[in-house]
C-alpha cells in the first residue's frame, strides 16, 4: 500500500511541475485548460499536487534521517 501511495504521490509531483513548466514556457495552464480556470476539479488536482509534494519533501527527510547531505 505504500509503494501504491509512494508512486501516487510522485506523479502528482511530476504532474505539478510539468504543468509549472508549461506555465512558465508557453502561458499555458493544462490543468485549468482541461478542468475549467480554478473550477471545483482543478482547485481538488492543486491541492493534490501540493500535499503530495509535502509528501514526498517529508519522506526524503525522513528517509536520509535528518543527516545533512
Amino acid at each position: 500500500m505504500t509503494k501504491i501511495i509512494n508512486l501516487v504521490a510522485i506523479l502528482l509531483v511530476v504532474i505539478g511541475g510539468l504543468n509549472w513548466a508549461l506555465v512558465g514556457l508557453l502561458d499555458l495552464d493544462l490543468v485549468a485548460a482541461i478542468f475549467g480556470d480554478m473550477s471545483m476539479i482543478s482547485r481538488v488536482v492543486y491541492v493534490l499536487v501540493g500535499v503530495s509534494a509535502v509528501y514526498v519533501l517529508l519522506t526524503q527527510v525522513i528517509k536520509m534521517g535528518g543527516k545533512q547531505a
